[in-house]
């Protein structure tokens, strides 16, 4: 067998998707002991149809340029897999003489990383994981390529909401965060206090079961403060007995289509409480934003492309690049190798100690933990009323 190697894409696009692509094919190109570089155009289905690209002689301003490139510039998917999905890619694999397959993407990709690592043993093929996921909800690793960049984004833009909000004080307005079963996104729009002094009054996370009464409450304590506020609300928010709380639109497996809970809670805050609401869901423009692209996000993704080559190469398989904090008094994070098997369909939640007991927003320590990762300060927003 030749030792080519190939990348695959798995669910969600992030802002630095690409980043990972571009550090592995950078890292591959360097290599003496990696051949020809394929990308399967359109995740694990392009590598069964045999949709391949050979990517080896990409030129370096190519290269740049898919630094700065939003989405997947070689498409993914969410193909559901089955045994004899995972058998059929074997004998493509073999075909083009690929003995190192990379797969980068969140909890599903994780699974079929691991899944296809067990249908090559007994073979000289090497499957190694790259961490990605805007959710930020992979286990062992302290956080995921992806979710550094969407979590300044929200951020920012709820910095933004809330400088219109508080300009004309004469409505809720209640921003949708994406975030499935965990509620990181959600939480980092709290950081929005960093750039405009107020930031959202209130945060809901799936972690904790939605109360509508209770929502309620906390909405009608704002109007009767402020006249006006900012919520965040994560898309995945569900009741005590687990059911979310808007219908979904169609579930697939693993992948559920939410129906619009920020829409959804403006009605009940216009219906219920008489008073002014409008919904914002910024959706795919907070994973695919480049202009709001993490410095930290950035580097940290290359770092995890260039190691998943390296690990392969030197004949390490069924792992994935993860990312864990050294320890000091300012942030600096270090890549290590986890056994794919800890991080198979293992949803990481946020703890306890980074919510706040109401429930309905985060600690001090959450902002501590997220703030680094955003790769420098917000831009500082002006408000010249204060004091007034």
């Amino acid at each position: 067998m030749d030792n080519n190697l190939i990348i695959i894409h798995g669910g969600g696009p992030t802002a630095v998707i690409n980043v990972s692509l571009c550090g592995a094919i950078r890292e591959a190109q360097a290599c003496d002991r990696v051949g020809r570089i394929y990308a399967a155009i359109g995740g694990t289905g392009g590598l069964l149809r045999e949709r391949l690209r050979d990517v080896t002689d990409l030129p370096g301003d190519v290269l740049d340029a898919l630094m700065r490139s939003p989405a997947s510039a070689i498409g993914t998917s969410r193909d559901a897999m089955e045994a004899p999905e995972y058998e059929a890619m074997i004998p493509v694999l073999q075909k083009y003489g690929i003995r190192y397959v990379l797969m980068n993407g969140g909890n599903g990709t994780m699974d079929t990383c691991g899944k296809l690592q067990k249908k090559c043993e007994g073979t000289d093929i090497r499957v190694i994981g790259i961490p990605k996921t805007i959710d930020n909800d992979l286990a062992v690793t302290d956080h995921a390529p992806g979710f550094a960049s969407a979590a300044r984004y929200i951020a920012g833009s709820v910095a933004e909401v809330c400088c219109d909000v508080n300009s004309l004080p004469i409505h809720i307005a209640v921003v949708e965060a994406m975030g499935r079963n965990a509620g990181w996104l959600a939480a980092a729009s709290a950081l929005a206090a960093d750039s405009y002094g107020a930031g959202p009054d209130l945060i809901f996370l799936p972690e904790r079961n939605f109360d509508e009464e209770q929502f309620l409450s906390d909405v009608q304590k704002l109007i009767d403060k402020k006249g006006c506020g900012v919520v965040v609300a994560s898309e995945g928010l569900h009741d005590a007995d687990g059911k979310p709380i808007v219908e979904p639109v169609f579930t697939v497996g693993r992948s559920t289509y939410f129906g619009d809970v920020s829409s959804h809670l403006a009605q009940l805050i216009t219906k219920k409480l008489g008073y002014k609401a409008r919904s914002e869901k910024p959706g795919l423009l907070g994973r695919a934003s480049i202009p709001w692209q993490s410095s930290v996000d950035r580097e940290e993704a290359e770092a995890c492309g260039r190691m998943a080559v390296r690990a392969a190469v030197a004949g390490e398989t069924a792992k994935m690049i993860a990312i864990r904090r050294k320890k000091g008094p300012s942030y600096a994070g270090e890549t290590f190798l986890a056994d794919i098997r800890e991080v198979m369909m293992t949803e990481r939640k946020m703890p306890d100690e980074f919510i706040n007991d109401a429930g309905n927003g985060v600690t001090e320590a959450f902002r501590e933990w997220c703030r680094p990762l955003l790769g420098g300060p917000l831009p500082r927003l002006i408000d010249l009323r204060e004091g007034v």
